[in-house]
């Protein structure tokens, strides 16, 4: 029997596109509207109306991808502007002695062994955790899928532990001025208020990760075939990427290029939890420490920039299927059909127990998801709406922000999220082979925020 092949990420996301395209001649417009309050756009819960609808023909879904790219060209020009720097600093064979450098400590020390998933996974998670870490992520997968692949795991298991790391803290957050402060300004509760629940939600979420990806890295490290990139790992390895001939350990030049590299890393965590850097600032740090590094590699003019453009150029797709994920909402948001889509769930939260009307507004925040991937702009869009609502439905308005946070579980999966297509993309795993691989820890997930969203309904938190 002829086995079944399967649409790759390109195929898949222009498909939805198309879907959704339909779904503007189907699903009428609608708005709410939207007041100012403290410099932030509000949306008032009891003015939705039905406004002239705007379905977008095929000349706007052959357009949506381009319009998508230039909504999300910060980010696409921040993916090549980190794959640059990324290959200049891979030129200088610093961060191969690094990677060679643990491999050989992981196979000498079981504390190594033992403590390498669980203590980088808390790391990012804690970044998820404080200060948003999201985009910041995409970096270190440069790093990670080498360092898996040399410690004898899978280029699906050096993805996950910056990747998963990083969205977990951030959907299981306790201090994060782009979820939770936002949520919680605009329900006008307390900022930061009820942390101590939040901080046990975080540690739940986060172990639960790190024994999933402890059990899955042990199992490839047992059986590699199981795994579902063990051909593209094959390939990998065959390119050289976990090389060890002839290393004789770290250079003193290449120490300095990491400490530049480390500080750098410091220098964009201090930027952005004390001065709110974005792209655009993170972005010139790393072309900053681009300069820096190749002159301490010793890379001339001529073979830094050659480098630079290379890096660039090897993350053209990732750009372009970052385009196509933004092109999906780029329809939604034109056709004016997401206020309607939003409009028709919030009768589906009314409940007879306010734990059932508190995991419905999880499941409902989590088809938002599926179009709105930013943590501020879901907060300033259902939250106007989701807190009156917690209100009538016997749920806190705390619980109801707890439910908005867990609704991004599902990013790590979603084709739609440019994060994770992107991501994925730089790690070249099709998505249908990452999303086969997470189902089993979605549904962890899943079942994780229904039994955690029990105890603030019971307690009134």
């Amino acid at each position: 029997m002829k086995k079944l092949k399967l649409p790759n990420t390109f195929v898949l996301l222009f498909m939805i596109l198309a879907l959704i395209a339909l779904a503007t001649w189907l699903v009428p417009g609608g708005k709410y509207e939207t007041h100012l309050v403290n410099g932030k756009q509000l949306v008032d819960p009891d003015t939705f109306h039905y406004i002239e609808s705007k379905p977008q023909g095929l000349a706007a879904l052959l357009m949506a991808p381009i319009k998508g790219f230039a909504e999300a060209g910060l980010i696409i020009g921040f993916v090549m502007l980190t794959g640059g720097a990324f290959n200049v600093l891979h030129k200088t064979q610093a961060i191969d002695a690094m990677i060679k450098s643990i491999a050989k400590a992981h196979s000498r020390s079981n504390l190594v062994r033992v403590a390498l998933i669980p203590v980088f996974v808390t790391l990012f998670s804690i970044g998820g955790a404080t200060f948003g870490m999201n985009e910041e992520a995409i970096p270190f997968i440069l790093i990670f899928v080498p360092l898996a692949l040399a410690l004898g795991y899978d280029t699906i298991t050096g993805v996950s532990i910056p990747f998963l790391g990083s969205q977990v803290g951030f959907c299981a957050a306790f201090l994060n001025p782009f979820n939770v402060g936002i949520a919680q300004g605009i329900a006008g509760v307390p900022l930061f208020s009820g942390i101590g629940y939040r901080v046990i939600v975080w540690f739940i979420a986060t172990a639960v990760t790190i024994i999933f990806l402890m059990w899955y890295a042990a199992r490839i490290k047992r059986h590699p075939e199981k795994s579902p990139t063990y051909l593209l790992d094959i390939e990998k390895r065959a390119e050289g990427v976990v090389d060890f001939g002839g290393f004789e350990g770290m250079t003193a030049r290449h120490r300095l290029v990491l400490w530049v590299f480390a500080a750098s890393l410091g220098g964009m965590v201090f930027g952005v939890v004390k001065f709110g850097w974005f792209i655009e600032e993170i972005g010139a740090l790393f072309l900053a420490m681009t300069i820096v590094v190749a002159l301490i590699g010793r890379l001339d003019s001529d073979e830094a920039v050659a480098a630079f453009v290379q890096g660039a150029k090897d993350l053209v797709g990732t750009g372009l299927v970052i385009a196509l994920a933004r092109g999906t909402m780029v329809l939604a948001r034109d056709a004016h059909i997401i206020d309607t889509m939003l409009h028709g769930l919030m009768p589906l939260v009314a409940s007879s127990s306010p734990v059932f009307a508190a995991q419905k507004m999880f499941l409902i925040q989590s088809v938002i998801n599926f179009f709105i991937h930013s943590g501020s702009g879901q907060a300033a869009l259902t939250m106007p709406i989701m807190a009156p609502l917690a209100d009538l439905v016997g749920v806190s308005r705390q619980t109801a922000i707890l439910a908005f946070q867990f609704g991004e579980f599902t990013t790590p999966m979603i084709p739609t999220s440019g994060i994770t297509v992107g991501v994925l993309a730089l790690a070249r795993i099709p998505w249908l082979t990452w999303a086969r691989w997470m189902v089993p820890l979605q549904l962890i997930y899943l079942v994780l925020a229904l039994v955690l969203l029990v105890p603030p309904c019971l307690m009134n938190w």
